[in-house]
């Protein structure tokens, strides 16, 4: 199964939007092509990393913006190679989690 077809099942079961963040980062970085996942949210103009999982290779970074409704919201973090079709399926998926935003009270995420 692809990674955007799991992220889609995860989105349909529900539950917390922070919960379902991680599982698909976790699902992302899971890819026999990709070491890192992450998602940034639109912070105040900047963008803050929020939930992340493996191990970073910022050499192999790809960036693909995840939209609300023809603004952006976040952005899709990985280190490694999906097809781009995937991360934008992936991130058109995530949209309306990542909209809700990810509130730590500028503390930094601790998984």
């Amino acid at each position: 199964m692809s990674a955007a077809s799991e992220v889609e099942r995860i989105v349909e079961q529900g539950g917390e939007a922070d919960d379902m963040l991680r599982r698909v980062v976790s699902t992302v970085a899971r890819e026999p092509a990709v070491s890192w996942a992450g998602i940034a949210f639109v912070e105040e103009g900047s963008l803050r990393l929020g939930p992340a999982a493996g191990d970073p290779d910022e050499s192999r970074r790809r960036q693909v913006s995840i939209p609300f409704q023809g603004s952006p919201v976040g952005e899709l973090w990985l280190d490694g190679e999906l097809p781009a079709g995937e991360l934008d399926r992936i991130a058109g998926l995530i949209a309306p989690l990542v909209l809700i935003g990810w509130d730590t009270g500028g503390v930094a995420w601790d998984p």
